[in-house]
Order: C-alpha cells, then structure tokens, then sequence
C-alpha cells in the first residue's frame, strides 16, 4: 500500500476517534419537532395526554379511530328512510398540529355533528369547509411573546391565565357568528384574540380550539398547564369518545436507512468527517497520477465528397439517364429498407401503402411515382427535365 494512503487513513482514523471522545459525553438535543404523535415522548408528542385521555374525560367508552371520519362513522348510520340515524353517539376528538380531515371526512363530521353528536377539533388551522359551513374565520396575524397567555371566556373556570408559549400557534378566529357562536377562551398579551369557540350545528356542536400545543406533552408536565388542557376538555360532553388518531402513530420516523446514524450527533460528524476525507484523498491522487489525454480528431467523411464528384461527372457528361436510373435506384432502396414495402409494381395501391407509412402529401407521391413509371416506359420529351422533376419531387418528400 502506497505510504501516503496509510498516513491519510491513520490521519482519518485519529481524528474519528477524537470526535466520538468529545461527543461521547455530550446530551443528547431534545427533539423539538411537532410530531403529536401518541408514541413520541418529545416536547411535542401525545404519549402523556394518550395515556391520561382515559382519566380525563371519563367516557362510557373510549374508541380509538385509525380510519378516516367518513370510513368509520358511515358503517354506523342506517340509511333505512324510517330511521335516518346514527347507531351510535357521543363525541369526535382530533388534535393535530395541522388540518389533516379530508373533505369527504369533514362532510362526515357535519352529519355525524347534525344527528345530536359533538366533534372538538384543536388544530393550528382547520378544513376550509370546515370554516365555509360553520361562517367564521381565522387570521395568522397574531404575534406571539414570552409574556403571552391563553384564558377562559367563563368565569366559573377561573380568571387565571396560563403563559403557554412554547409550539403555540398565530392564528386566532377573526371573524364568527355572533348570533350562534361562544367564545369560549382567548389568547394575548395586551389584547383579546379568540383561540376557542362553540359552534352549534343543527342539532350537534362543535368545539373548536386552535393551540393543539396545550395537549403536548411539554405543556402537560410545565407548571400548571396541564390546568387549562383539563378545562378545555371540560366542555367536552359525557359519553362516548372517538379519538382520532389516524397519522398519529408512527411519530413521523423518517424511512432513511441511515436514520439512526443522523441520529446521534458523534456518528453524524464522523459521517461527513469520513466523506469529507475520503474526497481530498480522491482528489489529491487523481490529480497527480491522471495521464493526459490525448487528442483524437475525428476521420474525415469522404463520402459527401465523392458523390459529389460521381454526380458531376455524370452531369457534365450529359448522361441524364443514368443520373435518373440510380436516383430510383437508391430511392426504391430507401423505401424497401424503412417502410418494408414491395416496389415491383409502382400503382396506386403501393402509393396509398406508402402515404400510410409515411404521412407524406398524397398527390405528392402520385406524381413521383408517375414520373418514374413513365422514365421506365421511355415517355418523356425531355430527359433534363425529368430529372429536374425527379430530383425535386424526392428532395420534397424524402428529406
């Protein structure tokens, strides 16, 4: 082994080892990606409130939805005219960092909401026709500061105002139907933006919040933040609860085989480290043992030059028919190599096969192959001429 290759890799290996010395006793960053998974155990995941949901709402039952709204609330509705009802009842729970209802699931959501039954959504934004059917909307205006707070509407809940800042969203509703919609909670710091209403629809509700983060499992160990998440779900009727978690379950884990490895911040650095050396080490031996490339030029077509020259000779010997005898020549050559036809017989029916194959002008091709059957025949006035009107008929078509 060449020694300035052994002296890289002991170079490469020294300082590999020093990196994952150094960062062996490093902790770990904390995960701050807002995943609302119900498996991740980071700032932003759902374990705690997935584990506690059971004790906090303290449901008749507790259904957990892996299916979209619509798949699992239209195998409850009887469609018989002289009943028109749901089977079953109670409460549609989602929260999620995002809208993530499918317009087929939110039509769903309506009926289900219609039929007596409550839907609660806590999301940053929520389904477009979501927002369409139930008349309000919401702007992402709103700036967020250390000193902001979320607080009830209700006085019965306390006047209390929790500073949850952390994964909090802008938006807020900016516009509702004040005849039918309470507010229910608000967000600020020197003014009152609402975070929280009640919306009635026919014979349901729906509850919507839009700062999911109060569900996280940062907010539910930070303080007494855990306080206003028991108070929003508060509002939640008793019954049974369908928790959606569809999306919820895989913690977002990225499908890249190398996951684990970008993982931990030591074998991260060695990675590129590695990649890094192994460049200059390629770049450094190309350079010096890289043999110069010599220059070919390329053999000259003679072939243009000679047919020229052959023509000339024919020309300038007057010798047209010839000229004209090898022009079809190569012409009916051409057309038996590329489009497979038979050229015996030069007749309409060939000229129609070869206007198929070809997609040339139809009269075109008539003309053409009337000139050459009558070269054959001997009919012609003038031999210049007929090579003139070959010539340019073939150059027209074929080129």
């Amino acid at each position: 082994m060449n020694k300035s290759v052994i002296i890289y890799l002991v170079l490469f290996l020294v300082v590999s080892i020093g990196i994952i010395a150094l960062d062996s006793n490093t902790p770990k960053p904390i995960n701050w990606t807002p995943t609302y998974s119900i498996n991740d155990k980071i700032p932003f995941g759902l374990y705690i409130f997935n584990n506690e949901l059971h004790s906090l709402l303290k449901p008749d039952t507790l259904n957990t939805i892996n299916v979209t709204a619509y798949e699992y609330f239209d195998g409850f509705y009887n469609y018989d005219t002289l009943v028109n009802k749901y089977e079953t009842s109670g409460t549609f729970i989602a929260i999620n960092d995002f809208a993530d209802i499918d317009e087929e699931s939110v039509k769903e959501l309506l009926y289900f909401s219609g039929h007596g039954n409550s839907v609660f959504l806590s999301m940053k934004s929520l389904p477009q026709m979501l927002v369409d059917s139930l008349k309000f909307d919401f702007s992402s205006d709103f700036e967020i500061s250390n000193n902001t707070a979320v607080w009830f509407a209700n006085e019965k809940l306390g006047a209390e105002k929790y500073n949850l800042v952390e994964g909090l969203g802008s938006n807020y509703f900016s516009k509702i139907d004040t005849i039918n919609t309470t507010v229910l909670g608000y967000q600020g710091t020197n003014k009152a933006f609402a975070n929280f209403i009640k919306v009635p629809y026919k014979q349901g509700t729906f509850y919507l919040h839009l700062q999911p983060a109060a569900f996280t499992n940062f907010h539910l160990l930070k303080n007494n933040h855990s306080e206003y998440a028991e108070k929003v779900l508060s509002y939640v009727p008793k019954g049974n609860i369908y928790w959606y978690t569809k999306g919820l379950t895989d913690g977002h884990i990225s499908q890249n085989p190398m996951r684990f490895l970008f993982s931990q911040p030591a074998l991260k650095a060695a990675w590129y480290l590695f990649l890094f050396g192994m460049l200059v080490f390629i770049f450094f031996n190309v350079k010096r043992k890289q043999r110069i490339v010599p220059i070919v030029e390329p053999l000259e077509n003679t072939t243009i030059e000679f047919t020229k020259t052959i023509g000339n000779l024919y020309f300038q010997e007057g010798n047209h028919h010839t000229i004209i005898d090898k022009k079809i020549i190569y012409l009916l050559d051409k057309i038996r190599r590329d489009y497979l036809l038979d050229t015996t017989v030069l007749d309409d029916k060939f000229v129609q096969k070869l206007q198929h194959k070809t997609g040339k002008n139809l009269e075109d091709l008539k003309q053409l192959c009337y000139k050459i059957n009558q070269h054959r025949k001997g009919n012609y006035e003038s031999v210049e001429n007929d090579l003139v009107e070959i010539n340019t008929l073939i150059e027209k078509i074929f080129s």
